[in-house]
C-alpha cells in the first residue's frame, strides 16, 4: 500500500528533540505512527526496538543491558506495553554527556496507562499524533477523507469495499483485543453497545444519565467507558466554556468520535450517497471540521459554548489571548445566525470563522466570514 508524506510531524518530532532528549509520540492504533518512526528510523541510523514483537520483547528482557551500550537514536513501539522502561529511561537520559536520545510511540494516553511519563517529567516531550490532515491527503480529496476517514489504511483502500471492511475489522479488534492490551478489563460486547450508542449521540452534550438508563447501566459505568475510548484517541470530550454572564450555560461536554470514517461505521452508513441523506450528515461534518481546527490550533484552549436560551457556539479556542469563534455549517452559502450574533456579542470574539465544504472563502460582515475548509489551515495559521 501506498504512503503519504508527512513532513510537518517530522519537523515537529525533530524540533521536540532539540530540547527534550526523550520524545512521545502519542495516537490512535493504526494512525501510521510505525510507518512514521520507521521512515525516522531509516534516516537517522537508529535503533528499533517493537514491544508487539517477542523478538524484540526477548531483546529488553535485560533493558539495561540492551539499551545502555547504545549511542543516537533510539525508536521504542507501543512502549506502553512495557511500562518498567520508564524508570530506567530516567537514569539513560540523565547521562552526561548525553549518549542516546528515545523516541517511543504509543496508543494510549498517559491517564490511561498510569505512570508512562511520571517518570520521565520534564525530560519528555508530547507530540500528538492522528490520521491524515486535509493538507496531507490533499485539497482534491476532501470528500474521500471526510467519508473514509482519516485512518491511512481506510483513507488509502483500494476499494470502497476493503476500506470499509478495514473499519469493521479495526472496530472488532481494538475492542476485543487492543484495548485489553492496555490493560482494560471490560467486556468487548458492552463496549461496542456504548460506543454505538454515543456515535448517535455525536456532537451531542453528553447525558451519562440517559445513556446509562438505555444500557441498564450505572451513569458511573458509562462515564467510565467513555473515558476509555476518549483515553484510546477514539473520541473527545469537548468541554464546555462558562463564564458569569446573564444567561444559564451549559456545564457538560460535548462528546465526538474522533475519526468521520469510523462513526459512518458504527452508524451503518453504507456509502457517501446514504451519508448525504443521513439525519446525521451535519454532525458528521460538524466532527469532521473541528478535528480540522483543532489539528492547526491544538486541543489544550478549546471549548463549546451553550445556553439554556438556546444560543451556541461550536468552538471557542484561544489564540495569542484572544477569542476566535467556529461554526460548522454543511451548507452551499453559509449564513450569520442569530445564536452566532448572540455569541459574538457575549463571548467578546475576535473573530468568527463559519467552515463550510465549498470552494470559496469570502467575508459575510466585519467581524464573521465564510471559510472553505480548504483554505482553514493557512487562515487559521496565519491567526496563531
Amino acid at each position: 500500500m501506498k504512503t503519504l508524506a508527512r513532513p510537518e510531524l517530522r519537523a515537529e518530532i525533530a524540533a521536540r528533540f532539540r530540547s527534550n532528549p526523550v520524545v512521545l509520540l502519542l495516537g490512535p492504533r493504526q494512525c501510521g505512527k510505525t510507518t512514521l518512526a520507521r521512515q525516522f528510523a531509516g534516516r537517522h541510523k537508529a535503533e528499533y526496538f517493537d514491544l508487539e514483537s517477542p523478538a524484540d520483547q526477548a531483546r529488553l528482557a535485560q533493558p539495561m543491558t540492551a539499551l545502555g551500550p547504545l549511542r543516537g537514536w533510539v525508536v521504542i513501539d507501543e512502549a506502553q506495553m512495557q511500562p518498567e522502561l520508564f524508570g530506567l529511561l530516567r537514569v539513560l537520559v540523565d547521562r552526561r554527556p548525553l549518549p542516546a536520545r528515545f523516541l517511543l510511540l504509543g496508543s494510549a494516553s498517559p491517564e490511561l496507562v498510569r505512570g508512562t511519563t511520571d517518570s520521565l517529567a520534564g525530560r519528555v516531550a508530547l507530540v500528538p499524533m492522528s490520521g491524515f490532515s486535509l493538507d496531507e491527503a490533499g485539497r482534491k480529496a476532501l470528500r474521500r477523507l471526510w467519508w473514509r476517514g482519516r485512518f491511512p489504511k481506510s483513507f488509502l483502500a483500494a476499494s470502497e469495499r476493503e476500506s470499509r471492511q478495514w473499519r469493521a475489522d479495526f472496530i472488532r479488534t481494538f475492542l476485543e483485543r487492543d484495548l485489553r492490551r492496555f490493560g482494560v478489563q471490560v467486556a468487548p460486547t458492552a463496549l461496542r453497545r456504548f460506543w454505538n450508542m454515543v456515535a448517535h449521540d455525536h456532537g451531542q452534550i453528553w447525558n451519562a444519565s440517559e445513556i446509562g438508563r438505555s444500557l441498564g447501566e450505572a451513569h458511573t459505568t458509562v462515564k467510565r467507558h467513555l473515558d476509555i475510548l476518549c483515553g484510546a484517541f477514539v473520541m473527545r470530550q469537548l468541554p464546555p466554556w462558562f463564564e458569569n454572564i446573564s444567561k444559564r450555560q451549559v456545564k457538560s461536554p460535548k462528546v465526538y468520535l474522533r475519526d468521520s470514517g469510523l462513526l459512518h461505521e458504527l452508524l451503518g452508513i453504507h456509502s457517501f450517497a446514504a451519508l448525504e441523506a443521513h439525519p446525521r450528515l451535519g454532525a458528521s461534518w460538524e466532527g469532521f471540521a473541528l478535528e480540522e481546527v483543532l489539528r492547526v490550533t491544538g486541543d489544550s484552549e478549546a471549548w463549546f459554548w451553550n445556553t439554556q436560551g438556546g444560543a451556541e457556539l461550536d468552538l471557542l479556542v484561544f489564540l495569542n489571548g484572544e477569542r476566535f469563534g467556529f461554526e460548522f455549517q454543511y451548507a452551499d452559502a453559509p449564513v450569520v445566525t442569530k445564536s452566532l450574533n448572540v455569541a459574538h456579542g457575549d463571548l467578546k470574539l475576535q473573530r468568527v470563522f463559519i467552515v463550510h465544504p465549498g470552494d470559496r472563502s469570502y467575508p459575510l460582515n466585519d467581524w464573521a466570514e465564510a471559510i472553505s475548509i480548504r483554505d482553514l489551515r493557512a487562515r487559521v495559521a496565519a491567526l496563531a
